[in-house]
């Protein structure tokens, strides 16, 4: 089947005993056959959530395949062997309201004024989809606090990207995760810092908050939406991998997801308690080992697929975050904006972004992990300023 066609390029996508196996021609495959043969070799190697007889579900962060959507991630890969910067996924807070007090919040020193409008949330996505972005996550604060979350996922342009959100769970009922589903909803990603109740609220720091997840987990399961359970990983919790895995099991979930704790935030003072360059490869074995098992969930070690191994780091090449006051990011997790969506358009900003010192280049690991850059760019913000440190008010 024909997922990619263009004069210089064309690549055709095959399912095979259950995998994608993809074959590229043209004048500019001698250039794309390494990446189109790193991405078969992640369909070879890794099971998916799931298969059938004409299409297949690799992760809740990719979309289906075959599809116009699958179509705009081929796009952006080719974009990225021509060095041309695609924000291929766009997160966006929709609201710094949250019930939780979580110990290692990365928004808890991001200044919002006031939340961005539905208008203006669906404007910035729209934005981003025109730029090339074909993975939208809502994300928050807690995104179960704004009521017209569903009317934002309607929103979403499901022919051009899926549309996932983040949530701890809070007021994820029965009948609200079949709404978001109705409305297009692709997958949920449910944070879990320990499958053990107590730790779960120590971390969360409330009382409820692991009856919570677990009732937004129930929740999207009956409505028949991908879940995800979203870990983040720190040294303090890395070497429970195995009781994480589990407990998605056992609960059923589709896909365990790892993302590693960032310096920022509740965390800024941390800087010593952040995973290392070695951990990173023992979660890449990790999800290798997983992935080969038959049944269970599928993992994504997010610091492995963006690490060296793989696609490097995103921010501010891959991804841009957008805050609930409408800052530009160059990912959830760096406080840096480089502009705000309320005042000008998200062409301009990502534009701006790329031209900066430190997003000219690719980089093999999260920046944020990265001392040079921490003293550069993290240490000179005032422990008393408004953050996100706005960038394009600065002479760079």
């Amino acid at each position: 089947m024909r997922v990619y066609d263009k004069s210089v390029i064309k690549i055709n996508a095959e399912i095979e005993n259950g995998k994608v196996v993809l074959e590229s021609e043209g004048a500019l495959n001698p250039i794309a056959k390494p990446i189109i043969n790193r991405i078969n070799n992640i369909f070879q190697d890794e099971k998916p959530i799931y298969v059938g007889d004409e299409n297949l579900i690799f992760s809740t962060w990719v979309p289906p395949i075959p599809g116009e959507v699958f179509n705009r991630l081929i796009n952006a890969e080719i974009s990225s062997i021509l060095k041309k910067r695609v924000p291929d996924q766009l997160s966006i807070g929709i609201t710094a309201r949250c019930p939780n007090n979580c110990i290692h919040c990365g928004a808890a020193d991001i200044v919002t004024k006031s939340e961005l409008t539905i208008d203006q949330i669906n404007g910035a996505v729209s934005q981003s989809i025109d730029l090339g972005s074909y993975y939208v996550s809502f994300d928050g604060g807690e995104t179960m606090m704004r009521n017209d979350l569903t009317e934002m996922v309607q929103a979403v342009d499901k022919t051009k990207a899926i549309a996932t959100c983040f949530t701890s769970g809070f007021r994820l009922t029965e009948e609200r995760a079949k709404d978001l589903k109705a409305a297009g909803l692709y997958a949920t990603h449910i944070s879990i810092d320990s499958p053990r109740e107590e730790e779960h609220d120590r971390v969360r720091g409330r009382k409820g908050a692991f009856k919570d997840s677990l009732q937004g987990i129930e929740s999207t399961l009956k409505a028949g939406m991908l879940a995800d359970m979203f870990v983040v990983v720190s040294p303090h919790n890395i070497d429970e991998l195995e009781d994480f895995y589990g407990f998605a099991e056992d609960l059923g979930m589709h896909e365990l997801s790892i993302y590693e704790i960032v310096a920022v935030g509740r965390w800024m003072e941390h800087e010593d308690e952040v995973i290392s360059d070695s951990d990173v490869k023992m979660l890449g074995r990790f999800q290798k080992e997983k992935n080969r098992k038959v049944g269970g969930p599928r993992v994504t070690a997010l610091p492995y697929f963006m690490g060296p191994d793989q696609f490097g780091c995103f921010a501010g090449r891959r991804w841009m975050h957008v805050t609930a006051g409408g800052d530009v990011l160059p990912c959830a997790y760096t406080p840096l904006s480089f502009g705000n969506v309320v005042e000008e358009g998200l062409d301009v900003i990502w534009k701006r972004m790329g031209q900066h010192e430190a997003y000219r280049k690719n980089a093999e690991f999260c920046k944020m992990r990265d001392p040079t850059f921490r003293e550069k760019y993290i240490h000179i913000i005032p422990k008393d300023a408004s953050l996100p440190l706005r960038m394009d008010k600065l002479r760079q």
